[in-house]
């Protein structure tokens, strides 16, 4: 399983995925543009020493990253959606697709997805971090697939 990160703005965000896919074993896939500098020192905060247990991937377009997808599912989170993470089947090899902090993701990235889920939270409430999203979402996709590290 990857996560894959659309234009993300935050480098503290983007360290702490990084940090997740050390964690959990997870490549992470970041499509350009960035929002800030990749050699942010704010990234290496976050992520820590475990930047170095990781698989990064730096893409330079939405069209590029897709292009290294082959048969893999690819599974957008969006609060637009309305079919819970809860009630769907994760394959080991999905990548999870999270869009940019302030704006998600265009129209055409979000049709280009195999599927479109939602973590349920309060109604009144616009969304989740980042990152607290991409762990929910990527360790139920772990439990489900029985792929979680022992």
């Amino acid at each position: 399983m990857r996560i894959a990160l659309f234009e993300p703005e935050i480098a503290g965000n983007v360290g702490a995925v990084l940090r997740l896919g050390a964690c959990l074993g997870a490549a992470v896939d970041l499509i350009e543009p960035l929002g800030f500098a990749w050699d942010d020192r704010r990234v290496r905060r976050a992520a820590m020493d475990y930047i170095d247990h990781v698989t990064v991937a730096r893409h330079a377009s939405f069209d590029a990253f897709t292009a290294t997808a082959g048969a893999q599912r690819l599974i957008l989170f969006t609060t637009k959606s309305a079919q819970s993470i809860y009630d769907f089947r994760f394959r080991a090899d999905d990548i999870l697709l999270f869009g940019k902090e302030s704006a998600g993701v265009p129209s055409a990235v979000a049709e280009a997805c195999q599927a479109r889920l939602c973590i349920p939270m309060q109604p009144q409430i616009r969304s989740m971090n980042l990152a607290s999203s991409a762990a929910i979402a990527l360790a139920e996709g772990l439990r489900q697939t029985a792929s979680l590290p022992r």
